[in-house]
C-alpha cells in the first residue's frame, strides 16, 4: 500500500512546532513494509486542507492526517474530511459522554466547544482515545470508484503514536491482505560518516537488491549515532529473526567494532553495561560538557550501581582545587590526563572519564572551536586522545558525550 501524511497546523509552517510526527509515522510506515511516499504540511484552513487531502487521495491508498481534531475555532481537519467524504457532521453521543466524565473526573468545568471534539464525520469509525479527549477517526472514501480510506489522529505526539499503533497499522495491514510479518533490526554505529558506511557496506547492499531479500538503510540520528536497520518480511516471526540473524553478522563482519549497539541500546547504556560485567565502578570529570556525560548515564535506569558521580570543573581554579590540575593551558593532552586521575582518586572510581575542550564559539588555550580532549584511566589503560568535533556550540559539545564514550568502549570490552 501506498500511504501519505498531511499534517496539519499553521504553527508547522511558522515553525514554531517541528513536524516530528510526520518522520515518526514515516518510520513506523516502512518498518511494516507500506510505502510512505508524500508527506505535506498545511495551515490551519478547512478550504487548503480539503484541497491536499484530495490532492494525495489522488495517488495513495490512504492519507494518515494528523493535528486539527481539537476543540478550537481552528481545529478543522473533521469539517475537511467530511466535504471530502461528502457527508455531514453529527454528534457522537458516546464520544461526548467520555469528554464529559473525563472533565468531572479531574473537578473541572468542561467548556461547551470541547464537545467538537465529539463531532464525527457520518459513515466514519471512532479510534477510542486513551490519553487526551479528541478520538481519532476512520473515514472510508471512494475516488473514482476505488475504496481508499483517511484516517485523522490528533497531533499530540503521545495521543498521536498510540492511535497509529494500537489502531492504523492494524487496519492498513488488513487492507492491504497480506498474512507476512515484518521484523526490524536497528544496529547502532559511532566513529563512520553515513557515506562511509555506505561504501563499507556497498557489497552487501548490492546482494539485498534480490527480491524477497531484507531491506537496508541508514538512519542519522545524530549525537545517537547512524543507525542501520536491517528489515525482513517472512511467514512467521522466527523465520524472520532467522534472516536477520544472517545478515547482521554479514553487516558487523564489514563495520566491526563501528557498531556498539542493536536496537534500543545507546552509547552510555553499552558502557554502563561493560563496566557492570566487570564489577567497575565509573566517573567523569567535565568541562566542556558541563555535566552532559552524567546527565546521559544517570538517564539510564539502574546508572547508580555502576556510576558514582562527576565533578563539573568547568572553571580552571576548579580544575586546579579539586583535580590537581597543573598551571598552563586546560585544553590540552596533559590537562585531561590529570583531570582524569584526579577524578580517579577524589571519587574512588575504578574507571575515570574526562573531557576538555572548546565548544567555541570564540578559541581557548589557541585551540579552535570543536576541540577536544578526552582522558581516560582504569585497570590496564591510561590513554588520552583528541579529536575535532563538528557543529555549533550545543552540538559539538552532544557530540563530545558520544564521542567520549566511545573512546572508553574499547577499553571496558
Amino acid at each position: 500500500m501506498n500511504v501519505a501524511v498531511l499534517a496539519v497546523g499553521t504553527e508547522l509552517l511558522l515553525g514554531q512546532i517541528i513536524d516530528s510526527n510526520s518522520a515518526w509515522m514515516g518510520e513506523e510506515l516502512a518498518s511494516i513494509g507500506i510505502d510512505s511516499l508524500v508527506q505535506v504540511k498545511v495551515g490551519d484552513n478547512v478550504d487548503r486542507i480539503e484541497v491536499q487531502l484530495r490532492r494525495l487521495l489522488d495517488d495513495a491508498d490512504a492519507v494518515i492526517v494528523c493535528g486539527g481534531l481539537g476543540p478550537t475555532h481552528d481545529d478543522l481537519t473533521r469539517e475537511a474530511i467530511a466535504s471530502v467524504m461528502g457527508n455531514g457532521l453529527v454528534l457522537d453521543d458516546a464520544v461526548a459522554d467520555v469528554i464529559r466524565d473525563m472533565f468531572e473526573s479531574r473537578g473541572r468545568t468542561m467548556a461547551k466547544n470541547n464537545l467538537r471534539q465529539a463531532m464525527v464525520p457520518v459513515g466514519a469509525s471512532i479510534i477510542a482515545q486513551t490519553r487526551g479527549t479528541a478520538p481519532g477517526l476512520i473515514c472510508p472514501v471512494e475516488v473514482d470508484g476505488v475504496s481508499k480510506v483517511v484516517y485523522a489522529v490528533p497531533g499530540v505526539p503521545v495521543e498521536m503514536r498510540d492511535m497509529v499503533q494500537r489502531a492504523i497499522i492494524p487496519d492498513l495491514l488488513d487492507r492491504s491482505g497480506t498474512t507476512d510479518v515484518i521484523v526490524s533490526r536497528v544496529l547502532r554505529t559511532w566513529g563512520e560518516s553515513e557515506s562511509g558506511l555506505n561504501e563499507r557496506l556497498d557489497s552487501i547492499i548490492a546482494e539485498l537488491e534480490a527480491p524477497g531479500s531484507p531491506t537496508l538503510a541508514f538512519l542519522a540520528s545524530g549525537w545517537e549515532g547512524l543507525k542501520v536497520r536491517l528489515t525482513a518480511k517472512a511467514a512467521t516471526a522466527a523465520a524472520c529473526v532467522d534472516v536477520l540473524d544472517r545478515w547482521e553478522e554479514r553487516v558487523r563482519a564489514e563495520l566491526g567494532d563501528l557498531v556498539f549497539g542493536v536496537d534500543g541500546d545507546t552509547m552510555e547504556s553499552v558502557v554502563l553495561d561493560l563496566c557492570r560485567r566487570r564489577g567497575l565502578t565509573l566517573g567523569t570529570a567535565e568541562s566542556v560538557t558541563g555535566g552532559l556525560v552524567g546527565a546521559r548515564l544517570t538517564g539510564i535506569p539502574g546508572a547508580s550501581d555502576v556510576f558514582v558521580g562527576s565533578i563539573v570543573s568547568y572553571a580552571t581554579r576548579i580544575k586546579q582545587e579539586l583535580l590537581s590540575v597543573s598551571d598552563g593551558p586546560v585544553v590540552s593532552e596533559s590537562a585531561a590526563r590529570e583531570m582524569a586521575h584526579g577524578v580517579r582518586e577524589r571519587l574512588g572510581v575504578d574507571v575515570a572519564l574526562s573531557l576538555t575542550g572548546v565548544a567555541g564559539p570564540a578559541e581557548q588555550d589557541g585551540q579552535p572551536a570543536g576541540t577536544l580532549w578526552v582522558g581516560m584511566v582504569g585497570p590496564g589503560f591510561d590513554e588520552v586522545r583528541h579529536v575535532r568535533l563538528p557543529g555549533q556550540r550545543e552540538q559539538m559539545r552532544q557530540f563530545a558525550v558520544i564521542t567520549s564514550l566511545g573512546m572508553l568502549r574499547p577499553h571496558l570490552s
